[in-house]
């Protein structure tokens, strides 16, 4: 929820026009919190307000903004401030900017963005969406290998201000290929040594990405190698950016959505959900819901088809949902299970072995409790003229681990399958793993009950 503590006091000074204490208010607190301040100011009075921070300070409020209030701020404004202010964001930030404008708005700006911003831009928005090219910065320190200490240092004074980060310095050749890296604090550590070239000092093992590679796996190379930032480089090895860790935060908390919504029966949405229209977000959620359906009408005609059964012995009715969702759960919770640990690269295809032991396990564990729990209501509950009153108790039990074993099973070997044919695995979400242990309950329940209660 917006912040709104503050909007009348700085509804107040822009009416007043009060510049100093306007001054103060952007450039005093740390940009995220003046953009949640302004969070509920009109797209106009957020941009006037901006106009009070320093360049620098105004590019940073402007970038916690979330999309629609970005957009709200520059729509009404003049065509070469905004292109001031898109000039100096960096070079990631405005392509995701960019590429949300309708295109007269986006041809204008291009028009009056400098040359090289512009050329960055193009070269940028050409990566597919979901890729490294497409969430790397270009906004790189690039040392030549040649270069001393002293000579770094100078060079590093005059860009700093300029680059995404620092603390990775990259070394290329005269032909701008990747031939190794320098952290910062090497720099420093032999600043008493400024004679030293950098061919010396550098890593020559660094760990690159090319631009077409999935955003999801270089995100999970930098996570679990704990990296500022890798280094983009092409088919030549020639540098062509960096991705930092504060973007790979971004693509991380953007695939952990995506899969949720999966995991819920969702299709994962493109826009924020205010923004994605009715017919669209119906239709996302509407194709898993005719699936579910489907299996639901799956589970009906499975209890039609066993009809007769159900009439002969009604006590067994009360205990389907029981049966059912006991099942469903079980699968449910192995399917998220392993998905994320797939996710997170905890688990394999070659773990499969072990993973289905360890979920039989887990069948047997925790179908015994429940089928304790079921042996004990099943003596409350079920009458005495029930048939055979010495095996008719242990129907529900035995069907309760038989099942909870299938669903565990199941739930843990359908993502494996999906990764294994190169589909997602969240695909398999709980409700699509829930609605196959429907089924299987149902018949699981029937064929019990005739092996015990006798036939028909």
């Amino acid at each position: 929820m917006p912040n709104t503590l503050l909007l009348p006091e700085i509804r107040e000074m822009l009416a007043s026009g009060n510049a100093a204490e306007l001054a103060e208010f952007c450039n005093a607190l740390h940009p995220a919190s003046t953009a949640e301040f302004m969070e509920g100011l009109t797209g106009e009075e957020s941009w006037q307000v901006l106009q009070y921070a320093e360049p620098g300070v105004r590019v940073e409020i402007f970038h916690y903004f979330d999309i629609d209030h970005k957009l709200a701020a520059l729509q009404t404004q003049d065509r070469a401030e905004v292109a001031e202010l898109v000039a100096a964001m960096a070079g990631d930030d405005r392509v995701d900017l960019l590429s949300e404008l309708d295109e007269p708005f986006l041809n204008d700006l291009l028009q009056l963005l400098p040359v090289s911003e512009r050329r960055d831009f193009l070269r940028l928005s050409q990566y597919p969406e979901g890729t490294a090219g497409a969430v790397m910065t270009a906004e790189v320190v690039r040392l030549p290998e040649t270069l001393t200490i002293r000579q770094a240092l100078d060079q590093l004074g005059k860009v700093a201000d300029q680059a995404e980060t620092i603390y990775y310095l990259y070394i290329v050749d005269d032909d701008d290929h990747l031939r190794g890296v320098v952290t910062a604090r090497q720099m420093l550590s032999m600043i008493k040594r400024p004679e030293t070239v950098l061919s010396e000092i550098m890593d020559r093992n660094v760990l690159a990405v090319g631009p077409m590679d999935d955003q999801e796996d270089v995100a999970d190379k930098v996570a679990r190698l704990d990296l500022l930032a890798i280094p983009v480089v092409d088919q030549q090895n020639r540098m062509l950016g960096i991705i930092t860790h504060d973007d790979v935060i971004d693509v991380l908390h953007e695939e952990a959505t995506a899969d949720a919504h999966r995991i819920a029966g969702v299709e994962p949405l493109d826009e924020t959900y205010l923004r994605t229209p009715i017919l669209t977000l119906s239709w996302k959620r509407g194709i898993w819901l005719g699936l579910l359906f489907f299996f639901a009408l799956l589970t009906a005609f499975a209890l039609e088809r066993y009809e007769a059964p159900f009439q002969k012995w009604v006590w067994l009715v009360p205990f389907i949902p029981l049966v059912i969702s006991s099942g469903g759960n079980s699968g449910s919770q192995s399917a998220t299970l392993i998905i994320t640990a797939l996710s997170r690269g905890h688990v394999t295809l070659a773990d499969w072995s072990r993973i289905a032991t360890r979920e039989l396990a887990m069948g047997l564990v925790l179908g015994g409790g429940l089928a304790t729990l079921g042996f004990i209501v099943s003596l409350i509950f079920i009458p005495e003229d029930s048939g055979n009153s010495f095996l008719a108790p242990l129907v529900v039990p035995v069907t309760l681990l038989l099942v909870v074993i299938a669903g565990t099973m199941t739930g843990a070997s359908l993502p494996l399958v999906f990764e294994r044919i190169g589909w997602d695995p969240a695909l398999m979400s709980s409700p699509f793993v829930a609605g196959i242990i429907d089924i299987v309950g149902i018949l699981i329940y029937v064929n019990v009950a005739l092996a015990f209660l006798g036939p028909l």
